[in-house]
């Protein structure tokens, strides 16, 4: 009995590591705005997302001491790997005049601010 309480604590203790976690998500972006993802201060994260817009969209880091960095710009329908810094947000810009929609999977530090900015 014991061997079974102790291997139940060790699977929920194990299970509820942020580095075993994922993040699934849907977002939608409006015209000329940005979401961010991650601009606090965490570990490492890795996303995958993919543009479910008729429209490209602009992915940029943005360490959360200043300055931005490595811009990749995802076209319709495509998916891209992404893996951050700590202490690095994603931003996912939408400069179209439509709204923008991307799937999200994100795994590693999931514990992110996420936002809108214009």
């Amino acid at each position: 009995m014991k061997k079974i309480i102790a291997v139940s604590f060790l699977f929920v203790f194990i299970s509820s590591c942020s580095i075993f976690s994922t993040l699934n998500s849907n977002t939608s972006i409006k015209p000329n705005e940005s979401f961010v993802l991650g601009n606090n201060e965490h570990g490492s994260f890795k996303v995958v997302l993919k543009n479910i817009s008729n429209h490209d969209l602009r992915l940029v880091m943005a360490p959360v001491s200043g300055g931005t960095h490595s811009p990749l710009i995802v076209t319709p329908n495509e998916t891209v790997k992404v893996k951050t810094d700590k202490n690095t947000a994603l931003i996912i810009e939408n400069k179209s005049t439509e709204p923008a929609n991307v799937a999200l999977k994100v795994t590693g530090d999931i514990g992110l601010s996420m936002g809108y900015k214009n």
